[in-house]
């Protein structure tokens, strides 16, 4: 019975080294690679502004509690000017409102690349 459950744990260790094993390895890139990569690349450089979620409320301060303001629709065209924590200062462009929304619902765009 012993010598069963070993042979057994002994296959199925082998069975999950096998992709180990069997992988390529990775390779650093030639020394032929060019010196500097262009600066426009879009993983470079952040995106643009986006809201989102149908609409968020634009407050007095930086803080849930204040004084609402109006609401940020999405859709609308909006400014930041500056950041305080995950707060964010903006001007609706649409209405004109100026105050502070929550950077859980207004951010920045991410991009990848995968080269």
């Amino acid at each position: 019975m012993r010598t069963s459950r070993f042979a057994a744990s002994i296959a199925v260790l082998g069975a999950l080294a096998l992709p180990v094993i069997s992988a390529p390895s990775a390779m650093a890139a030639p020394s032929s690679a060019p010196a500097s990569a262009p600066a426009t690349r879009p993983c470079d450089r952040l995106g643009p502004w986006v809201i989102g979620t149908k609409a968020v409320t634009i407050r007095a301060k930086a803080t849930s509690k204040s004084t609402a303001r109006g609401v940020l629709y999405r859709g609308h065209k909006f400014t930041v000017h500056k950041t305080h924590g995950s707060w964010h200062y903006i001007t609706d462009k649409t209405t004109g409102v100026t105050g502070w929304v929550s950077g859980s619902y207004v951010y920045r765009e991410v991009y990848m690349c995968l080269d």
